[in-house]
C-alpha cells in the first residue's frame, strides 16, 4: 500500500490512524529486526517486538545490550524506528506527499491537528514543513558539534556513528545508546551530558513550542501554553536538579564520589532525564528512596503536548495544580499570566490524570502476578515504559514473556497517550440532555 493511499483510509478516526501507525510501524520494525542480519546469536520474536516497540515509542528499555545484540543493520532500524516514533508517523508521512508535491486533503489535515493537539485545521501543512526543518537542522547541528567532540575520544568514523545514533535517540527522547553502561562513561564529560540533554529538551518541550519561541521573540507574545511549557520546565529542572544534589550528594555510589563540578552536571542530568529521555549517568538501582521517588513523579508528568516526549504531561500537570488553587480560592476557573483556563481544559487534564493513573496501576497489579520482581523494582519499570523514559532499575532483561508483553504495551498506550487509547475504545457520543443535579458528599 502506498503511503498516500494509507493516509487516506476512510472511516477510521483519528485516533485509530494515529494507533494504528505506530502499530503498523512496531510490526514492521519487529520484522526487520528479527532477521538474521539484524542481530547476532538468537533474538526471539517476544525480544523483538520488546526492542521494536521500545524505539517506536521512543522508550529506550532494552531486554538486552543494544550495541552486543544488533549488528550494524539491526541499529540503523533502530535509528530508523526512534526517528518514526519521535516526530510521528503521520508528520513524516505527510512530509513526504509535500516533497512528492502531492496534494494534501483535508483529512489528512485533521489527522496532523489531531496529532500537533491543535484546535484548527488550518496551516498545518505549513507547521509540517517547519517542524520536519526544525528536526532535521536542530540533529544535524548536534551531530557535527558531537562527532568533533568524540573524535577526541574515538576515531572519525566511529565517532560519527555514535554521534548520528546518540543524536537521533536524545532528540526523539528514545534513551538508546551503543554504549553497555549508556552514559555513565560520560559521568565527568560536561559537554556531552549538556549537548545530549539539550536535545531531549528541545524534543520533549514541543515542536509547537519551540517554533513560537523562534518566531516570537518577547515573553507577553507568547501564547499561554507556551508560557506554561517555558516557566514550567524551568522551575520543575531547576527544583529537581537541587532536590536530586541534596538527596544524592553523599550517597558514595551516585554522587558522592564526584566532584562538585561533576556533582552538579550530574545532578542536572538526572533531573532532565526523566522526563521522557532515558539516559542515565548513574546507576538508578543505588539511588536512595528519596530520589526514586523525585524520579518516579518526573516520569509520570513527562515532557510537553506534540513533542517526542510522553507521560501525562507537563501542562497537564500546571492546570492541576491551578485548579486546585482555584477551589481554594473559591475562583470558577483557574487562571494564570491573566489568562483564564477553560473549565474543558481542567476536565480533559483530570480525565487524562485518572486514566493514566488507573492504566499504570493496571499494568502493575498484572506485572506483580506474572513477575517476582521486589515491588520498587517493578512499579518504577512500568511508570518508566508508560511515561516512554527507558529508565530501568535493572530487572528488563529478566522480564518474563508475560512481562515484556506488559511492558511493551504500557510503552504504546503511553505513546499514543491514554486519551487516544479511550477515544479508540470507548467511542464516546456526544449528549443533548443533561439529568437533574443532587448532592454528592465528598472530602
Amino acid at each position: 500500500m502506498k503511503i498516500w493511499q494509507f493516509m487516506n483510509l476512510r472511516g477510521y478516526s483519528p485516533a485509530a490512524i494515529i494507533a494504528l501507525s505506530f502499530l503498523i510501524t512496531i510490526l514492521i520494525g519487529t520484522i526487520l529486526l528479527s532477521l538474521p542480519i539484524a542481530h547476532t546469536g538468537d533474538l526471539g520474536i517476544i525480544d523483538a517486538l520488546f526492542f521494536a516497540t521500545s524505539a517506536t515509542t521512543v522508550t529506550g528499555l532494552g531486554v538486552a545490550d543494544t550495541a552486543a545484540t544488533f549488528t550494524t543493520f539491526g541499529e540503523v532500524v533502530l535509528m530508523f524506528l526512534m526517528q518514526f516514533g519521535g516526530i510521528g508517523l503521520m508528520t513524516f508521512s505527510v512530509a513526504i506527499l509535500i516533497v512528492l508535491k502531492k496534494k494534501i486533503s483535508l483529512k489528512q489535515r485533521i489527522f496532523l491537528r489531531d496529532s500537533y493537539n491543535q484546535s484548527s485545521v488550518g496551516g498545518m501543512v505549513r507547521l509540517t514543513k517547519a517542524i520536519f526543518v526544525f528536526v532535521i537542522s536542530v540533529q544535524l547541528a548536534a551531530f557535527l558539534l558531537l562527532t568533533l567532540h568524540w573524535s577526541q575520544r574515538f576515531p572519525l568514523g566511529e565517532a560519527s556513528y555514535l554521534a548520528v545514533f546518540h543524536v537521533i535517540s536524545a532528540f526523539n527522547n528514545a534513551g538508546f545508546s551503543l554504549f553497555s553502561d549508556n552514559l555513565i562513561g560520560f559521568q565527568q564529560d560536561p559537554f556531552t551530558l549538556f549537548l545530549i540533554s539539550s536535545l531531549f529538551i528541545i524534543g520533549g518541550i514541543g515542536f509547537i513550542v519551540v517554533l513560537e519561541i523562534v518566531q516570537k521573540k518577547q515573553f507577553r507574545q507568547w501564547s499561554l501554553h507556551t508560557k506554561l511549557m517555558i516557566s514550567g520546565t524551568l522551575v520543575i529542572n531547576t527544583g529537581a536538579m537541587v532536590l536530586f544534589y541534596l538527596l544524592e550528594f553523599k550517597n558514595p555510589q551516585t554522587l558522592g564520589s564526584l566532584a562538585p563540578l561533576h556533582q552538579w552536571s550530574n545532578a542536572y542530568f538526572a533531573a532532565v532525564t526523566p522526563r521522557t529521555a532515558g539516559f542515565n549517568t548513574l546507576d538508578y538501582a543505588t539511588i536512595t528512596d528519596s530520589s526514586l521517588m523525585l524520579t518516579l513523579l518526573l516520569m509520570f508528568i513527562g515532557g510537553g503536548t506534540a513533542s517526542t516526549a510522553s507521560g501525562i504531561k507537563l501542562t497537564t500537570f500546571i492546570v492541576l495544580i491551578l485548579a486546585t488553587l482555584a477551589f481554594f480560592r473559591n475562583d470558577e476557573e483557574p487562571f494564570i499570566f491573566g489568562r483564564t483556563i477553560k473549565r474543558e481544559v481542567v476536565m480533559r487534564s483530570f480525565a487524562i490524570t485518572v486514566i493514566s493513573l488507573f492504566t499504570v496501576g493496571l499494568l502493575f497489579f498484572l506485572l506483580t502476578i506474572v513477575e517476582k520482581s521486589a515491588f520498587d523494582p517493578l512499579l518504577f519499570e512500568v511508570v518508566s515504559a508508560f511515561g516512554t523514559v527507558g529508565l530501568s532499575m535493572g530487572i528488563t532483561a529478566d522480564l518474563s514473556d508475560a512481562g515484556k508483553i506488559l511492558i511493551s504495551l504500557a510503552m504504546f498506550i503511553g505513546r499514543i497517550g491514554p486519551l487516544t487509547l479511550f477515544y479508540l475504545l470507548a467511542r464516546p457520543k456526544d449528549r443533548h440532555y443533561r439529568y437533574a443535579y443532587d448532592q454528592v458528599y465528598t472530602g
